[in-house]
């Protein structure tokens, strides 16, 4: 398939399971997390606040299926496992800055706009 016969407007196209996995917090936020160079789970966990085990593990597991993020295991005992980005991740990341920024420009505006809304319930 050629990059012209993607649509994630049509409910079929893989390119839609694409955009729920870079649209999704926790891969947006791991993402975030592998910025500055590779990472053991601990590290991500702790920068990740919120997300728990269980669904960290899933989110690792499913960007590095996608090609976005590597694992590597060091032969060391205890085993020494790092996750890092790919370039393809590295890529996926300068997409996602502008929109972390705009969150956070913006989060005052929509917090006023949510209780003007709240409000009027």
């Amino acid at each position: 398939m050629s990059a012209l016969e993607y649509s994630p407007y049509a409910a079929d196209c893989p390119s839609r399971q694409l955009l729920d996995r870079i649209g999704d917090r926790w891969s947006v936020l791991t993402i975030g997390a592998l910025a500055d160079g590779p990472r053991r789970y601990s590290a991500i966990a702790t920068r990740v606040q919120g997300v728990s085990q269980k669904m960290l593990t899933q989110t690792l597991r499913a960007l590095e299926r996608d090609g976005f993020v590597t694992r590597t295991v060091f032969p060391e005992i205890p085993p020494h496992v790092e996750y890092e980005l790919t370039d393809t991740g590295r890529s996926l990341r300068a997409v996602l800055v502008p929109l972390e920024q705009w969150a956070i420009d913006h989060m005052n505006g929509v917090a006023e706009a949510r209780s003007g809304y709240d409000s009027r319930s």
